[in-house]
């Protein structure tokens, strides 16, 4: 692809480092910064693979193992960096959010290592990527912009967004701050939506599979209800704009904080509807009001509370809803993206319909590399109804055995099928 040298302003021959940098967003980042010249990129974080590791590796980023909440692997990744572009987090989706302790580590901690570090060593750019969840509270936000204030922390649909928000204070506090004469620190936050694109494995995967057990069993909130995406490419897009303004010799961003996303909010469901359906999974039909959804998903938190020793574990599954996840999919929330324009010169580059395609052809591929298992009724017909007609088939007459027998009596008609079945 033919760049344009204005893009290379601030990256060329520049140190980058980049937290969270085997993910998917990172990982684009990462090969972004290459594309534009920069001297070295690294990588640090605290999974040893990932699906994009190999390609990073191969392209010629240093991928590092550590932890942001570890200040020595802090230290040692960004030891001669130039800029930082922050992006490690936990407890976005799924059974992580349950950990709140973790997410505390990760996003105030591990934010607050990053700085402390940036200041230490002279750093004098840092690119943080926060949530546009910081300024959400459960409550109808229809083209909200920046001067929206952050909550107060009891005022957040969960800890995800609490953390994420006081992390972000912590970036806008340190801007300007300085450590020697000739080490100002500048820094600017980029509020992001819900990410998709070929190779998501935090939103869209976890829906595909529970559509693909039958899990997907419901709607929820009002069908004229809005929220954003960005595809990854407009993420990415958004990081290089404002890490090149932060590089800029009068930064007009240092301080700043940016709404980004596709510039089209939508019904989350309605956007599943093209993958689900070249899926040939179906969009579930019945709905659930908010209140019922926030009900059921209490349930699935208490229950997963209680199971918190399995939570680490990779077989362990994710829940099927969770309370701030009903408010972020069934309430509307959705923020403008003119200040972005003006200031970035944001614009995204690749259109949602453009962008979809390509995310449903992932998607298709993945799935025609992997055999469908059977639906969860399938499991639960394998795991209580088999027991149960052996039971009745072969059992004397104790407890509800009689009782049983009858009813399956009644569906096979005689005791010679019965035991055949």
């Amino acid at each position: 692809m033919e760049m344009n040298q204005e893009e290379n302003i601030g990256i060329q021959g520049k140190v980058v480092a980049v937290t969270g940098g085997l993910g998917l967003v990172g990982s684009a980042v990462c090969l972004e910064l290459l594309r534009r010249g920069a001297l070295q990129v690294r990588s640090l974080d605290c999974r040893k693979t990932s699906p994009w590791s190999d390609r990073l590796k191969e392209s010629g980023v240093h991928c590092i193992y550590g932890d942001v909440v570890s200040i020595e692997d802090v230290e040692n990744a960004l030891d001669g960096v130039d800029c930082v572009i922050h992006l490690a987090s936990y407890g976005g989706s799924g059974k992580e959010m349950i950990q709140t302790r973790r997410m505390e580590e990760v996003n105030v901690e591990g934010t607050r290592n990053v700085l402390e570090t940036c200041v230490k060593k002279g750093i004098t750019r840092v690119v943080y990527l926060s949530s546009n969840g910081v300024v959400f509270g459960g409550k109808e936000i229809e083209n909200g912009d920046e001067t929206l204030p952050c909550l107060s922390s009891n005022q957040y649909v969960g800890p995800y967004d609490q953390t994420k928000s006081v992390a972000e204070q912590l970036v806008l506090k340190n801007n300007g701050r300085i450590e020697w004469a000739w080490s100002l620190l500048s820094t600017c936050v980029i509020r992001c939506p819900l990410v998709y694109g070929p190779g998501e494995e935090k939103y869209l995967d976890r829906v595909i599979s529970d559509a693909r057990l039958g899990l997907l069993l419901f709607k929820i909130g009002d069908p004229n209800s809005k929220t954003d995406w960005i595809n990854v490419d407009n993420i990415v897009l958004a990081l290089m704009l404002a890490t090149t303004g932060l590089m800029s010799k009068y930064s007009k961003v240092a301080g700043k904080v940016y709404f980004v996303s596709d510039g089209n909010p939508i019904n989350f469901f309605e956007f599943l509807q093209p993958l689900l359906k070249n899926l040939e999974y179906d969009l579930p039909k019945s709905s659930l009001s908010i209140p019922l959804a926030v009900s059921l998903g209490n349930i699935c938190k208490a229950m997963y509370i209680m199971l918190s020793p399995l939570l680490n574990q990779r077989w362990f599954p994710q829940p099927l809803i969770l309370p701030p996840e009903v408010y972020k999919v069934g309430v509307t929330n959705y923020y403008s993206i003119n200040k972005a324009k003006e200031e970035l010169g944001y614009e995204p580059k690749t259109q949602p319909d453009e962008a979809m395609t390509e995310t449903i052809k992932y998607f298709k591929d993945k799935k025609r590399r992997e055999v469908d298992g059977p639906s969860i009724y399938a499991w639960l017909f394998c795991v209580i109804g088999l027991p149960s007609i052996l039971s009745v088939a072969w059992l004397p007459d104790i407890g509800p055995i009689p009782f049983l027998r009858v009813i399956a009596l009644y569906i096979f008609r005689s005791m010679l099928a019965l035991r055949i079945a």
